[in-house]
């Protein structure tokens, strides 16, 4: 793994994203490489989107769509609301755990799922956190959504309306709602089955939104399941069991197809319906073939499992799990 901090001369939030970056790695094998941009011409050249702009094996985890190449000073909102310096420590983890599922592969880089590497957890303040994880929760205990009224403690904890901390969730889509303002989606879990189902341990029956979110679920709650799916383009069956941190897979040479589509908008609509499980790379790449306009690749077990974890294993962290 290649690690290139893009800075501008005497940069004071330098040091910090190199602190950060030497904590996320942890011990972890990396070439960490300081490059100082001269002007506006190098840093469109390079992809620089301001001061420190941090590249991942040559991508910008971090990168907002549409943001122009700059040598300004470049601000990351911290998971508790923070403008800082650099990315924090757990959002560079979460970027090191994907870029490392998706190594000399061709899939994108789950920019829709990841939302573009600001991650699934929401900030702590105005009570996003909070009914987000409530929300989490709700399903993991029932299978089902919560109905708003089941969010007015959490919300009003933070002298906020649960109608309000809903709709401003799902703009910044950590989840959708349905034309009259019910919880429709909260990544990972769907509120109406899917071609998913993940069978709780301790008996709950849910349904996931991707393949990369059903196994993302027993990261996220730290238990053991068991999903139900099959192969888009033979219908045979397909299961996933994770007991006691140990996963096997029905049939063996079954595959997740990590894509996207070729649009824009939240990530049911970009990325859900083409991250599938398959019975063998073979169906992976027929049912690729019968989708042009969505672009990825066939990943194995491991690197499945491992996009499950880093996109959603933090989503509880800390929190009273079910």
């Amino acid at each position: 793994m290649h690690i290139t901090v893009l800075t501008v001369p005497d940069c004071p939030n330098t040091p910090l994203a190199q602190e950060r970056i030497g904590q996320a790695l942890d011990g972890r094998k990396a070439e960490v490489e300081l490059l100082e941009v001269a002007g506006e011409a190098q840093a469109a050249r390079l992809g620089m989107t301001g001061s420190p702009t941090i590249l991942i094996d040559g991508s910008d985890p971090f990168a907002a769509p549409g943001a122009p190449a700059s040598v300004s000073c470049r601000l990351y909102r911290s998971p508790d609301g923070r403008a800082e310096g650099a990315p924090s420590v757990a959002d560079l983890q979460s970027a090191l755990l994907i870029a490392e599922a998706t190594a000399d592969c061709d899939c994108p880089p789950l920019d829709a799922a990841g939302r573009a590497g600001r991650g699934r957890l929401a900030p702590v303040t105005a009570g996003l956190r909070s009914v987000q994880q409530a929300i989490l929760r709700h399903f993991a205990a029932t299978g089902r959504a919560p109905e708003p009224g089941d969010l007015t403690d959490a919300a009003a904890a933070f002298g906020r309306d649960a109608a309000e901390v809903l709709a401003e969730l799902a703009a910044e889509d950590f989840l959708t709602l349905d034309a009259d303002g019910r919880v429709h989606a909260a990544y990972p879990f769907s509120a109406v089955p899917t071609a998913h189902q993940v069978r709780l341990s301790h008996g709950t029956t849910a349904w996931s939104m991707c393949a990369i979110d059903a196994l993302g679920i027993p990261a996220m709650l730290g238990t053991g399941a068991v999903i139900s799916s099959s192969d888009p383009v033979t219908g045979e069956p397909i299961t996933v069991t994770s007991t006691g941190g140990r996963t096997t897979w029905e049939p063996a040479t079954a595959v997740v197809y990590v894509g996207q589509r070729s649009c824009t908008g939240p990530a049911a609509d970009v990325a859900c319906g083409a991250l599938n499980f398959f019975t063998s790379g073979a169906t992976a790449r027929t049912w690729a073939e019968q989708h042009p306009d969505v672009t990825g690749q066939a990943v194995d077990q491991t690197r499945a499992e491992a996009l499950g974890r880093a996109v959603f294993g933090p989503l509880l962290a800390g929190s009273d799990q079910t």
